[in-house]
């Protein structure tokens, strides 16, 4: 998701997120740690109105650091996942503290397992094999936490786009990564078979793009890109 989470212009995706799943909405702030307790609890306070809205359980996963996402309680915390959502903030200080821990290898048993995985703006970043570097994007980046590996997400694209040229997202576009634009209060969802074959449809209020050195292409309904 570009922007929005746990906002009602979200609500129906969310709840198409949890659609046939068991009613536990698993909530990581993680990525606004770096922001302080009181950025903390507001993610929390609209998880938990989302939640609410939704009419099911919010299970917040409160991990600020590495230590935390190696500890077995908020491991054990996110078992029984419908729906696993990490939020907004700063995407490269989320994989770094998620990556290789307990907390992220249970994320990645439930969605394996047939739970639903979201992630918005750093969220969304972080879901990719690498995550850019908007000041320097011919460095690569970092990685990410390659829940789906060949991608590389560009959330708030509507903004990001207002002030930049087609010609320097070229930057941006990595060979044999797909570069997906996402505008706020919008979602890409993604769906694979188990191949490198995924499709991914926007909805929500703006639009979603595929980015390619020839420039950006929206996706109008669907699109069927091969990722690993």
């Amino acid at each position: 998701m570009g922007s929005g989470e746990y906002l009602p212009v979200m609500q129906e995706i969310e709840g198409w997120l949890l659609e046939d799943r068991p009613k536990r909405y698993v909530q990581l702030a993680t990525a606004a740690a770096p922001e302080g307790d009181d950025s903390l609890n507001r993610w929390h306070e609209l998880g938990r109105l989302a939640a609410e809205r939704l009419g099911v359980e919010q299970v917040v996963v409160d991990v600020r650091n590495r230590a935390d996402a190696d500890d077995a309680k908020w491991a054990e915390a996110i078992a029984g996942a419908g729906l696993v959502y990490l939020s907004g903030g700063n995407p490269t200080f989320l994989a770094d503290t998620l990556r290789g821990t307990k907390v992220w290898a249970a994320i990645e048993h439930e969605w394996r397992s047939g739970a639903s995985i979201a992630g918005c703006s750093a969220g969304a970043m972080a879901m990719g094999g690498a995550i850019n570097d908007f000041r320097h994007p011919r460095r690569g980046g970092v990685d990410g936490l390659k829940v789906v590996p060949d991608i590389r997400v560009l959330p708030h694209f509507d903004r990001l786009t207002q002030w930049m040229p087609d010609f320097a997202l070229r930057p941006f576009v990595s060979k044999g990564a797909v570069t997906l634009g996402i505008d706020e209060d919008t979602a890409l969802l993604g769906e694979s078979d188990g191949s490198s074959m995924w499709q991914f449809r926007p909805r929500g209020r703006q639009s979603a793009w595929h980015i390619s050195s020839e420039g950006k292409q929206l996706i109008e309904d669907s699109v069927l890109l091969r990722v690993s």
